[in-house]
């Protein structure tokens, strides 16, 4: 939870995670009071090229940045596999797999509640780092006590408890690569970032596999901490500029954490865009948090493979992760937010309409990648339209509402849905979600999301 990339399941934004640019102009996000000193006045023809204008890996901080996510999204991608494993081979139960997610989930929600506020009062360098370790020492209680016996009850416990670390460092994330990178490069370093973790996640979930078949899934998850160890490590040789130094907030905006949140609010509500897009990611996101739970059963148990088949599965799918991640700033660029987020978002639906339907492995990972790309194009639009046009003193608290709005409802909908695919069976589920998703977009077309990609 603590990547981007997968926070949403409209990001990644994501979503993801992770998960998935309208507004006003993105210049005027970073000119003036809001966005730190405007770029350097142009000079002589031998002037060197400003740090926004330097190809991304020519730019040190964010290389190191970069590296660090890429090998923590690796590891995390273990435990985006092992942890149901370890529920499904512990009580065989959908259900109960839906249920850790659902607690996952809610522990997100209410860290949202203040994570944004967190975030825009403190270090933000010192917070990831913070974050990173934390999460190292929880996760790596799960493999130790997992020697001694399975223990379900203790991933009811420590999931919330990273879920809710990691939102505060998903909120810091996003503030952060904003103060590494600026201008017409941002929605690029946005794709990088996911496209890169996305390879990553190709690796991580065939490793996770194999590791699960050969030593058991609580050898994965010992992976998934190892690797916030070396993210810490990298985070200390980052040097932010900026906001991210430290928390110099104004005066004015220290008075109380609901008056910060309340402020993040205001600015999603203020902004058409935005509104829409938060109402829109709402629903998206109640129908969709449960759905890896889904896919891992349908291999499992309605297809009768094994976890590495689990694996292979979701390493297929990351691809499409990837595919979307490189894409996106292309085709924004040509259709703009509104059909490129709509289009992506259909698109969602109806590789979701197929999964539960799919006979065969081949076309379930077909249809997982074609689902991850869609997210990946929506999820990446919707960040860096936050980044654009959020001022950077409230970036976090807007970022911290905006995920508290879009997941209020999703753990009930995990719930939901794998309650009803274990009832019912993945096939009607998946179809009926599939095509909620669609009406989904069929509704964006009626909403501000339809205008100029600068509107």
């Amino acid at each position: 939870m603590g990547h981007e990339g997968r926070r949403d399941g409209g990001e990644r934004d994501n979503a993801a995670p992770h998960e998935p640019t309208h507004g006003g102009p993105p210049e005027a996000a970073y000119d003036g009071p809001h966005g730190g000193p405007p770029g350097p006045a142009h000079g002589g023809p031998h002037d060197p090229p400003s740090a926004a204008e330097r190809p991304l890996w020519r730019q040190r901080d964010f290389g190191i940045f970069w590296a660090a996510q890429t090998l923590s999204v690796l590891g995390d991608s273990f435990a985006l596999i092992a942890l149901p494993l370890l529920v499904l081979q512990a009580t065989g139960s959908l259900a109960r797999m839906g249920l850790l997610t659902a607690v996952g989930g809610a522990a997100s929600v209410l860290a949202a509640l203040f994570a944004g506020a967190v975030v825009d009062r403190v270090d933000r360098r010192r917070l990831l780092i913070g974050c990173d370790l934390v999460r190292m020492v929880l996760y790596g209680v799960i493999p130790l006590v997992w020697l001694f016996g399975p223990q379900v009850w203790l991933l009811y416990t420590i999931l919330p408890l990273c879920e809710a670390v990691g939102m505060l460092f998903a909120v810091g994330y996003v503030t952060v690569v904003r103060t590494l990178v600026r201008g017409v490069r941002l929605t690029e370093a946005n794709g990088r970032l996911n496209a890169t973790a996305a390879a990553a996640g190709v690796l991580g979930p065939l490793g996770a596999g194999l590791v699960a078949a050969w030593t058991g899934p609580a050898t994965a998850v010992a992976v998934d901490a190892a690797s916030f160890g070396v993210s810490a490590a990298c985070m200390v040789l980052v040097r932010f500029q900026g906001r991210a130094g430290g928390g110099e907030d104004r005066p004015a905006e220290r008075a109380g954490l609901w008056r910060d949140l309340r402020a993040g609010v205001s600015f999603l509500y203020g902004h058409p865009v935005l509104r829409a897009l938060t109402a829109l990611l709402f629903v998206f996101s109640f129908l969709t948090l449960g759905l890896n739970d889904l896919v891992i059963y349908h291999v499992k148990h309605d297809l009768r493979h094994d976890d590495d088949t689990v694996g292979t599965v979701m390493a297929v799918g990351a691809l499409g992760t990837i595919t979307g991640s490189l894409l996106v700033a292309r085709v924004r660029g040509r259709f703009g937010l509104g059909a490129t987020w709509t289009g992506s978002v259909a698109g969602c639906g109806l590789a979701f309409a197929g999964l539960g339907r799919a006979a065969g492995i081949p076309v379930v990972a077909a249809l997982s990648a074609a689902f991850l790309a869609c997210v990946a194009v929506a999820g990446t639009c919707s960040l860096s339209l936050r980044q654009e046009v959020t001022p950077e003193h409230l970036l976090g608290r807007v970022t911290s509402a905006f995920w508290t709005v879009q997941y209020a409802a999703a753990p009930v909908g995990a719930v939901v849905l794998t309650g009803a695919a274990q009832r019912w069976g993945t096939a009607p589920v998946g179809l009926v979600a599939g095509t909620a998703c669609v009406l989904i977009a069929v509704a964006a077309l009626f909403t501000p999301l339809r205008g100029p990609d600068r509107g």
